[in-house]
């Protein structure tokens, strides 16, 4: 019990430095929770955090690596996928966050990172089965479809694009995201 205490406080701790912007402090208490419990993955998210902040992107990647070996979550796969992302490697970066996807199509974050490298690879294509998905889903329902209208227009599926643009606009007359993709598509 003592042990599951220790780990709650330090992480806790953790993740209150982190928040304060204490770097040091932040990596001191997650190190701590990591060694009371080394079978949840939050530590290590924490540690990862931290070294992204520090611009550390190798350490990030394996702590990050390290967190998805031990709860393979979709903080943990997005995680990597923003570290190969960050490096360059579009492949990999698109992979992980598809993984990360299939754990949990919520996973803005993620969703919006796949459709950024999608159009860096050249595979737009790819990512609307994950936008129909969140979409199902109705998280962000409304960005989500202005995204998926835009990928759409981008493969030259207007009419398809209009429909979600439309269903937006009668949502919601303001969006200032579905107004402009409406006029582009009207020029």
């Amino acid at each position: 019990m003592s042990n599951q205490l220790d780990y709650e406080i330090n992480k806790e701790l953790g993740e209150c430095y982190l928040f304060m912007g204490d770097f040091d402090k932040a990596e001191e208490y997650y190190r701590k929770a990591a060694s009371s419990n080394s079978q949840s993955a939050a530590p290590f998210l924490g540690l990862a955090t931290v070294a992204v902040q520090r611009s550390d992107l190798d350490k990030a990647l394996v702590l990050y690596q390290k967190a998805a070996a031990v709860e393979e979550t979709d903080k943990a796969l997005c995680g990597i996928g923003l570290v190969y992302m960050e490096q360059g490697e579009h492949q990999l970066a698109f992979d992980h966050f598809a993984l990360a996807l299939k754990k949990s199509r919520e996973n803005i974050v993620a969703l919006n990172c796949l459709v950024r490298e999608s159009y860096q690879l050249g595979c737009v294509e790819n990512a609307l089965p994950y936008l129909e998905d969140t979409l199902k889903a109705g998280v962000e329902a409304e960005a989500v479809r202005v995204t998926l209208a835009g990928c759409l227009i981008y493969l030259g599926r207007a009419e398809e694009a209009r429909q979600h643009l439309e269903t937006v606009l009668g949502a919601n007359p303001t969006n200032i995201n579905a107004k402009e993709l409406f006029d582009t598509m009207a020029a």
